[in-house]
């Protein structure tokens, strides 16, 4: 049996810490990319239809409170897209998301759990997808500077 020297564990976690470090940063880039996308498209729905303010997204990145405010933020982007063209007259959008965006709240909040986890982390991303497109199909009817 070969022991390995205290240069080389040294290394050997120092290479460790480097791969978490680097995952960590790739997953908040993609976290705040994600958050941009939907700041986007709160900014083209004009104010009066907003359940809230675009910035508060940003909200999302703080650990922990984003498993909870996904609850606000996705279903509430729904709300405000379903409010504005209620308001033009069109009924030919659905919920705007409305039941994706709630579902990919609770499978964010089902990752925790585990076995379910794996799972609900698949779910979670396709839902994610699903909604992200339907969010940019919406947007892109809204006209720029719309009231």
């Amino acid at each position: 049996m070969h022991d390995m020297s205290s240069g080389a564990l040294a290394m050997l976690a120092g290479l460790g810490v480097l791969v978490l470090l680097g995952a960590l940063f790739v997953g908040l880039a993609i976290a705040a990319f994600i958050c941009w996308i939907v700041v986007k498209n709160y900014e083209r729905i004009p104010a009066k239809y907003r359940t809230m303010e675009p910035a508060h997204v940003w909200f999302n990145l703080i650990p922990c409170v984003g498993l909870v405010f996904n609850f606000w933020v996705y279903p509430g982007l729904a709300k405000s897209f379903k409010a504005y063209f209620d308001a033009k007259g069109d009924s030919t959008v659905g919920d705007c998301g409305e039941k994706l965006a709630l579902w990919y709240s609770i499978c964010v909040v089902c990752c925790l759990v585990p076995y379910l986890g794996a799972v609900a982390g698949i779910a979670s991303l396709i839902l994610l997808i699903l909604f992200l497109v339907k969010a940019g199909d919406l947007k892109n009817k809204i006209p720029l500077n719309a009231e």
